[in-house]
């Protein structure tokens, strides 16, 4: 239901917008431009859809090989004692558990192209344990709302971005990133445990949570003493032997079993590319939805509200300028990646907002999008709390970006 009031709100916003342009300003290409992004988005979300297809068969297939080989219970029986709090819904040693655990690892080095079919997997083995398909349960929640605040820490594709536009140093933006996207997914974990009432105080998860801020604060350390160009070495050269890592190892877990390795991947490919299929109709609304609010000038409007308030109360309005790229987040990564790389070539990739648009982009990851694939993935129409614990850890992973831009490089 939040979504169908989301996707009306955006439509009946952009018509407003358009009606207020036509009348006021006798803007009379508005309507043109509206429909004109009804088609393009519905384009988008085919061929963004489509464009998943290979790869979510690829991971697909691979993550079918590591279940029959034993692997992902291995995973399961690792994440237990912290999951086990999180996800209480999850039977203990289910596979579900060693897949969420994929998926978030893979997101945390940056790895989208490895996370989103691994994280279609988890909602599909979710589902076999949702006793009401067409409504999230709390654990699925839960994996959605850490999905959403993004927590990555190895920004490898904004580090290259920033080397193309030519930053002194591409990697600077690293540690304000690591700490607003730590703030983000600790603010999704609490949200969603004081809503599912999940005790907070409980020793696996201290634990967890300490061991976690213990390990983020090391990594600070670590990279803030070493050179620029180590880090992105380093960063580079981890995840990709990480991700080979986990190819190999599924591959020789299953011969080692004597599977038949070849055909448990083509099954598990084959379930890739009807998945594929399916999330089309979810992408296509929602990006038709977000498309529509942004052609109506409706984004526009927001952001010089904002500005006026902000100079209005005598605060500086620098960070004004990387408006667009945090409201675009939530909505789009293609949108928000546009207007990261907007900011870097208008004011410069060294600029206060080329900067700050830089780690705003890493800071959470895309509400909208993941909602509408992921939950379109297994046909859930009602989302219950998911986007609102999922836009507060949005909005703290946010401002806490625009706090380390002026800490970092205000």
């Amino acid at each position: 239901m939040v979504l169908n009031y989301i996707w009306i709100g955006f439509i009946l916003t952009a018509f407003v917008v358009a009606m207020c342009k036509l009348v006021f300003t006798g803007d009379t290409e508005v309507f043109g431009l509206i429909i004109s992004s009804t088609f393009d988005s519905a384009k988008l979300g085919f061929e963004a859809s489509i464009g998943l297809t290979g790869i979510l068969s690829l991971w697909l297939g691979l993550m079918k090989i590591g279940e029959r080989a034993g692997l992902i219970n291995t995973f399961a029986r690792f994440a237990a004692p912290v999951f086990g709090k999180l996800f209480p819904e999850i039977p203990k040693g289910h596979p579900a558990a060693g897949t969420i655990f994929m998926n978030i690892s893979a997101n945390m080095l940056g790895l989208d192209n490895a996370a989103t079919p691994i994280g279609l997997n988890a909602m599909k083995q979710l589902d076999e344990l949702n006793p009401r398909k067409d409504t999230a349960s709390n654990a699925m929640i839960m994996f959605m709302c850490i999905n959403a605040s993004g927590l990555t820490i190895i920004p490898i594709t904004i580090m290259m971005y920033r080397a193309q536009f030519g930053a002194a140093n591409p990697s600077d933006v690293f540690l304000p990133i690591l700490i607003s996207t730590f703030v983000a997914t600790l603010v999704a974990i609490i949200g969603v445990c004081l809503v599912q009432k999940i005790n907070l105080l409980q020793r696996n998860l201290l634990l967890f949570l300490g061991t976690a801020i213990g390990f983020i604060g090391g990594l600070v350390w670590l990279f803030d003493s070493l050179p620029a160009e180590q880090v992105r070495l380093y960063s580079s050269l981890t995840a990709n032997m990480l991700l080979f890592a986990v190819v190999g190892g599924f591959v020789l877990a299953g011969w080692r079993r004597k599977l038949n390795v070849y055909e448990i991947f083509i099954d598990g490919a084959k379930e890739g590319f009807f998945t594929a299929v399916k999330i089309i109709p979810y992408l296509v609304a929602i990006l038709v939805g977000i498309g529509v609010f942004r052609a109506s000038g409706a984004m526009d409007f927001l952001i010089e509200g904002i500005r006026f308030v902000v100079a209005s109360c005598g605060l500086d309005t620098a960070f004004t300028e990387g408006l667009p790229t945090i409201f675009m987040k939530p909505l789009s990564g293609s949108g928000s990646r546009g207007m990261m790389l907007d900011a870097m070539k208008t004011f410069g990739a060294d600029s206060f907002v080329g900067r700050l648009s830089c780690v705003v982009q890493g800071s959470t990851d895309t509400i909208f999008y993941i909602v509408a694939v992921y939950y379109g993935s297994i046909g859930v129409r009602r989302t219950r709390h998911t986007i609102p614990c999922a836009l507060i850890a949005d909005f703290a992973g946010s401002i806490t970006a625009i706090f380390m831009a002026y800490l970092f490089f205000g």
